[in-house]
Formats: structure tokens, sequence, C-alpha cells
């Protein structure tokens, strides 16, 4: 059996982002169940790593990740699929505080799409191909293709993708709001990581305040919401990176942010 850790090539330098490559082209890097669970390890790990502000997640030049492993979904029965401990490790990747960035590049399907929702900016190389071909196997998304891809792209684009099965181009995902930027076939990696870069460089507190504020959209009526950003907002008011940002911009040099 591979091992799952020789599937995903991490590489960490010293520009405060950490790239993840999903690596297994026998598979398609289908996402199997150690597979997953050895991504939310990683971000686990990345988690109180102060020197880790920003993660890219890409895979190979012609598949991101073809879905889940077929293997496993035929072993399953009710009982098994009730007691799969596979949503319990997708909520450990949604609930990573720091910003992600995927870069797609070829087939992005099942729960590669579902993997590429749990990221915060996408970039799609010119040749990318996004679906939710579930139905064809007489099941359904488990794991947001439903729930978090209405929500994203709209109800009858969900619809389409999810009730048809057929996948839809880059520049399609593009406009559905799916993928933030369509780029040459083969450059999203590079235009990922300076992405990632770049907010790498900017205030690390305020940043996970960003995100999670943009995240509860999801989930929080529009009054909560504003009541939470304005909570969050008053709370940085009270940090050494904001203290440091305001400085900076009056003096006119480069922050030096701490992470306080």
């Amino acid at each position: 059996m591979t091992d799952p850790q020789t599937l995903i090539l991490v590489n960490r330098q010293d520009d405060g982002v950490l790239r993840l490559t999903l690596n297994n082209p026998d598979k398609r890097n289908a996402l199997a169940t150690p597979v997953l669970a050895l991504i939310a390890d990683i971000l686990d790990s990345a988690r109180d790593d102060t020197a880790i502000r920003c993660v890219v997640i890409s895979g190979l030049p012609k598949v991101f990740a073809a879905g889940a492993d077929i293997n496993e979904l035929a072993q399953k029965d009710v009982v098994g699929a009730l007691a799969d401990v596979r949503p319990a490790i997708w909520a450990q990747i949604r609930a990573f505080p720091k910003p992600i960035v995927a870069a797609i590049e070829g087939w992005c399907l099942g729960a590669g799409n579902e993997l590429l929702m749990c990221c915060d900016i996408a970039i799609a190389g010119a040749g990318a191909k996004f679906g939710q071909p579930e139905t064809n196997l007489g099941i359904i998304p488990g794991a947001g293709g439903t729930a978090t891809l209405s929500r994203i792209v709209g109800r009858m684009a969900a619809m389409h993708m999810v009730l048809l099965g057929q996948p839809i181009d880059a520049t399609t995902a593009q406009q559905l709001g799916l993928v933030l930027e369509v780029v040459g076939e083969g450059e999203a990696l590079a235009r990922a990581d300076a992405i990632a870069v770049a907010i790498a460089g900017r205030a690390p507190v305020a940043v996970r305040q960003a995100k999670a504020l943009v995240n509860a959209a999801f989930d929080l009526p529009h009054t909560a919401h504003l009541a939470a950003e304005r909570q969050a907002f008053s709370a940085l008011f009270g940090t050494a990176d904001k203290r440091e940002g305001i400085a900076a911009f009056m003096e006119k040099r480069n922050a030096e942010w701490t992470n306080g």
C-alpha cells in the first residue's frame, strides 16, 4: 500500500507560504481518506506556526484531483457511510484559519471540487474542468457539492453541475465565482503563488480575521454578520500589528508584523 506521506509534496520556504502539491498520478490524485486526513493534519500543524501565513494547494499538470477513491466508495454501505470519518476531516480543513490559495490545472472533480471550495482564492489554468459527477455513480456529493456549491455559484448552476454531472470549463467557473482568475494553461501555480506571497506580507492577525468574517456570510444573517464584523474590527485596534501598520504608513516604510 502506498504511503500517503509520499502523495503530498510539502515545500516550505522563508516567504511565509506553505506549498502543498497533490502527487498521485496513478490515481489521478484521488482524495482517499488517508490522503484527505494528511491534508488536514498538515494544516493543523501549520495553524499555530507563526512563520506560515498562507498556504497554496496545487495538483498535477493534467489533474488537480479527480474525486474520491472509487474503491472506498464501493466498499461502503449505509452504516459505513454514516460512520465515515471523512466529515470530521473535512471540518478540520474548513476550520483552518489562515488563507488557502488553490492552483487548478486539468480535472477538478467530485471531492477535488469540494477541496477547492475549502480554499479562499482559486486560480485556474485555461484547460481546467470542474464538476460534481456523483449522480453518475448513483450517489450525490457529500462534502459541500450541494451545500457549498449552491451558495457559491447559485441554485441553477449548481443544479446543472450536480444533476447532469457534466463538467464546466474554466471560463464558466470564473463567471460563476468558483474561481477568481483564469490564466494560461500551466500558469495557475505561478499566479496562485504570487497571490499567496502577497497575502503573507500583510498583517497576519487582520488577515485571519478577514477570512473568518468573509466566510461568516455562509452562516450568519446580515444583521448578525454586521455586528460580528464590527466586533472584530474593534478588537483589532488593540493589536500590535495595528499600531505597527499605522506607524509604517505614517513613516512611509514597510511594516514589520509581529503576529500580535
